[in-house]
């Protein structure tokens, strides 16, 4: 099998498993999901939501966020961690954003990566889930179970972007990346993965080895 068949069918089982492809963060606009995600490095998507409405409610655009302070932004984002890093790069991404782009975040990976604190897997997601390009978010969940799959090899970001942008039907490969999120913490997760009940198994490298394993 080679990787871009493995690819369609985990394309396919994954899209009847979990239907509802959505992104986990709570936003309103491209602006409040580059926050957003730019607060959940390391951090889980459910403390972001509990942070940002509180969040966005004293700084609902990018105008507001340009005429507050490092202090206020890091005392509302305080529990997501890393909050004086996080605070100094939505601040400076927002005062980069309206004198060179009026405001609007842009919709190319190319110019997103541009602004302060955005990295690949932000700039992806705000592509695919905003302007509906193709987008590949290469997340722990999708490092994880793409690796065991055998569908990528390694655990740097970008070369396994690099690498299921050449396997996946990518008309589909953003929805399978938030399918990969809420199959990476139901099901595959990263120290006590359920093969048994996986709708993968049957083309997973990784989980085959597994269930071989228990019936010696």
């Amino acid at each position: 099998m080679t990787r871009k068949q493995r690819a369609a069918l985990a394309v396919e089982a994954l899209k009847k498993e979990y239907p509802d492809a959505i992104c986990s963060l709570t936003y309103t606009d491209a602006f409040q999901l580059l926050v957003a995600t730019r607060l959940s490095a390391q951090c889980t998507d459910a403390r972001v939501n509990l942070v940002t409405p509180a969040l966005f409610e004293r700084f609902p655009d990018v105008d507001a966020f340009t005429k507050g302070t490092v202090e206020e932004i890091e005392e509302l984002i305080r529990t997501c961690g890393l909050y004086k890093t996080k605070a100094r790069d939505i601040l400076a991404m927002s005062k980069m954003l309206k004198e060179e782009y009026g405001g609007v975040v842009p919709d190319t990976i190319e110019e997103l990566t541009r602004l302060p604190g955005v990295g690949r897997k932000t700039a992806n997601l705000v592509v695919g889930d905003i302007y509906h390009k193709p987008a590949v978010v290469t997340d722990t969940h999708c490092i994880r179970i793409c690796g065991r799959i055998g569908l990528s090899e390694g655990k740097n970001p970008f070369k396994v972007e690099k690498q299921l942008r050449e396997v996946l039907p990518m008309d589909e490969s953003n929805d399978f990346c938030h399918r990969l999120v809420l199959h990476g913490r139901k099901v595959c997760t990263a120290r006590n993965p359920q093969c048994e009940e996986c709708c993968l198994k049957d083309i997973c490298k990784f989980g085959k080895e597994k269930l071989s394993e228990k019936l010696k």
